[in-house]
């Protein structure tokens, strides 16, 4: 089994959705972050069945809020670069993940 690996840009993004869905109403950002993490270990099952996007990386969709996480799979590791707001521009998206590789 691959073991995850969330580097610290996404964890930074994790924060920045936790702390914007916590402004919208006190305990949806705990139920943001629950959600991502969960979306996120489903990867041990179906890790590299996501579109590629960027040329680089894999695209996975959040199954309750408008996120996308970019991961890559190196070796035995699923790294997890970026967990994105898709409400972005495609080009800013891709831009930030320019930044992270």
């Amino acid at each position: 089994m691959k073991s995850i690996r969330i580097l610290e840009s996404a964890r930074a993004d994790l924060v920045d959705g936790f702390h914007f869905y916590e402004r919208q109403a006190a305990g949806i950002g705990r139920y943001f972050l629950d959600s991502l993490y969960s979306d996120i270990e489903s990867l041990q099952i179906s890790a590299g069945v996501h579109p590629k996007r960027f040329d680089r990386y894999h695209c996975l969709f959040a199954r309750r809020f408008p996120y996308a996480v970019y991961y890559r799979i190196v070796k035995d590791q699923i790294r997890i670069y970026a967990v994105l707001d898709c409400r972005r521009s495609p080009r800013r998206i891709q831009d930030r993940l320019k930044k992270t590789s």
